[in-house]
């Protein structure tokens, strides 16, 4: 295999990142799932090529950190070895696809998701590298709070709808007409000047006065949305966590050790596949009311190169005192790479400290400025009353 570029943001497996623990390989399972041999030979390669380990990202893709320049392309054989590689980059970065964990076996979201993938790699689409689909049609959306830009979901009814980012209705359309209207919204965006910059996503494009032609609009409300799962047991499995989204190969390998497949999902959990009892083991989060589950914290320092902070260090140090109903977000620098969206609390770092952002996220006026951190564990009255 030839040699790959290095990207700078946004990450694959044929064009890594570099970060400061060395080179950042992304792995996206079709279909949001890996079997149990392919999650079992992802934790040998992120122990033989990289650091140990995984991160599960918001984008319920998989992370192999630390890998060599060396390395890369002995890793980019394994994963090929595993079906775990696109042919090429482009088709790579187009197959940004989100799938519900909580699909049954003889609906459509399989098929659905495969029909999309293979869609997508036969397209020329130049998508932005954030654009994305997610496949969220079961009788709730449960991905309502992840980032994607065009959501194939269901109305109250059951039908199914293909609804535009940011749009509040969706067209109905009938099974065959899924993936062609899917496609075609993405056609629009790009069309109408969505990915202008290469950045563009489609909530913003409709806010600043984008129009959906009417063929795509549609009339269809979306079904109800449920609340964030948390780790437990599911009629599909059980549902297991990561503090702050970060597996040790040997985890990842201990999961792959009950047989059977894992779902990957955006609220950086993975579902073992008929499992019917949690796992016993320390370093993956079982109980649903864990309070790292209350924390966001990217890898920080010096684990990336652009952070000013080892966020991970005052996360964990502050994660106990945040509520219940309250997130905490700890993000080494302004471009908030582990969360988008806002927090009840969000601490950015900086070379002057850490600006504090409340109900907010990273793009947001701070109310206090150049914090210490040894200040903000001492003094609990900087992260409370966040709710």
């Amino acid at each position: 295999m030839s040699a790959v570029a290095i990207k700078g943001s946004c990450p694959g497996a044929l064009r890594p990142m570099l970060s400061g623990d060395g080179l950042v390989v992304r792995v996206r399972p079709f279909g949001g799932r890996l079997d149990a041999g392919q999650a079992a030979g992802l934790a040998d390669l992120a122990e033989r090529y990289g650091n140990g380990l995984i991160d599960l990202t918001s984008r319920a893709n998989l992370q192999i950190r630390g890998v060599s320049h060396d390395g890369h392309l002995p890793l980019l054989d394994g994963l090929m070895l595993l079906g775990l590689l696109d042919p090429d980059s482009e088709t790579e970065s187009r197959r940004n696809i989100l799938v519900t964990p909580f699909w049954r076996a003889g609906d459509d979201t399989c098929s659905l998701a495969i029909e999309l993938e293979r869609a997508l790699a036969g397209s020329s689409l130049d998508l932005p590298t954030k654009f994305g689909f997610a496949v969220d049609d079961g009788k709730e959306r449960v991905l309502t709070t992840a980032s994607a830009d065009v959501r194939i979901e269901r109305d109250p009814d059951g039908k199914l709808t293909v609804r535009a980012d940011g749009a509040g209705l969706g067209r109905s359309v009938t099974r065959t007409e899924v993936v062609d209207v899917a496609l075609a919204i993405a056609e629009w965006f790009v069309a109408s000047g969505g990915a202008k910059g290469g950045r563009g996503r489609m909530a913003a494009h409709l806010r600043a006065g984008a129009r959906l032609p009417e063929a795509l609009r549609g009339h269809a409300r979306p079904a109800a949305a449920t609340v964030a799962p948390l780790p437990g047991l599911y009629p599909q499995g059980a549902l297991v966590g990561a503090t702050f989204g970060q597996l040790t190969h040997s985890a990842l390998r201990h999961l792959a050790g009950y047989g059977q497949a894992l779902r990957m999902t955006p609220c950086r959990m993975v579902l073992v596949e008929g499992l019917r009892e949690m796992p016993r083991r320390e370093d993956v989060i079982t109980q649903a009311d864990d309070p790292a589950l209350r924390v966001i914290a990217c890898s920080g320092a010096p684990r990336c190169r652009e952070a000013h902070a080892d966020t991970r260090a005052l996360a964990t140090a502050l994660a106990p005192r945040i509520a219940a109903d309250a997130r905490l977000h700890v993000s080494g620098c302004a471009k908030g790479c582990a969360h988008s969206g806002p927090a009840s609390i969000t601490l950015v770092a900086t070379s002057e400290g850490f600006d504090l952002v409340r109900d907010g996220s990273t793009r947001d006026m701070p109310i206090r400025r150049g914090l210490r951190g040894a200040s903000i564990v001492k003094d609990p009255s900087i992260v409370a009353g966040a709710h």
